[in-house]
């Protein structure tokens, strides 16, 4: 089979992995490095609270990880990943060749990189919505028909 990029998601128990991180985390490389592959970058994305819960699990940590293997040991690597009690889910998708020294390179960055943008693009937001100040007359300013001067008895005679 063909060697190709893969992205891996997992979700992670939260409980076990904030005991100890190097342990539970420390899992999935052992796991593609067994298929056969090898890490590309692997990395914390982030702690958070589940859409709904799975297997009673509220809160997960989400491990994101860049791997190149050979398309059959995938399967064997889902496996594996049912099987873990430290792995809550798992998704593993093919990465466009095309695409790849992107997302690593943007992987490698981290999450000090997201936060930055963030902070760029909402200071772009907030100067964008600021509404300058125009001295010209609006549409509101513009004289309405109470303010038309009033005809008198003496002007129309």
């Amino acid at each position: 089979m063909a060697i190709n990029v893969y992205e891996g998601m997992f979700i992670l128990d939260s409980n076990r992995y904030s005991r100890d991180p190097e342990a539970v985390s420390g899992q999935i490389p052992k796991m593609i490095a067994a298929a056969g592959g090898e890490i590309l970058v692997s990395r914390m994305w982030e702690e958070r609270r589940l859409a709904y819960p799975i297997d009673g699990h509220r809160k997960g940590s989400y491990w994101l990880t860049y791997f190149r293997a050979d398309g059959g040991g995938i399967a064997d690597l889902e496996r594996e990943c049912r099987l873990s009690d430290t792995i809550i889910r798992a998704l593993f998708l093919k990465v466009d060749p095309r695409i790849v020294d992107t997302l690593v390179a943007h992987a490698q960055e981290g999450p000090a990189r997201a936060s930055r943008e963030g902070d760029a693009d909402r200071a772009k937001a907030k100067s964008d919505n600021a509404v300058p100040k125009d001295d010209s007359p609006s549409k509101d300013d513009s004289p309405s028909k109470d303010d038309s001067p009033k005809e008198t008895a003496e002007e129309t005679a």
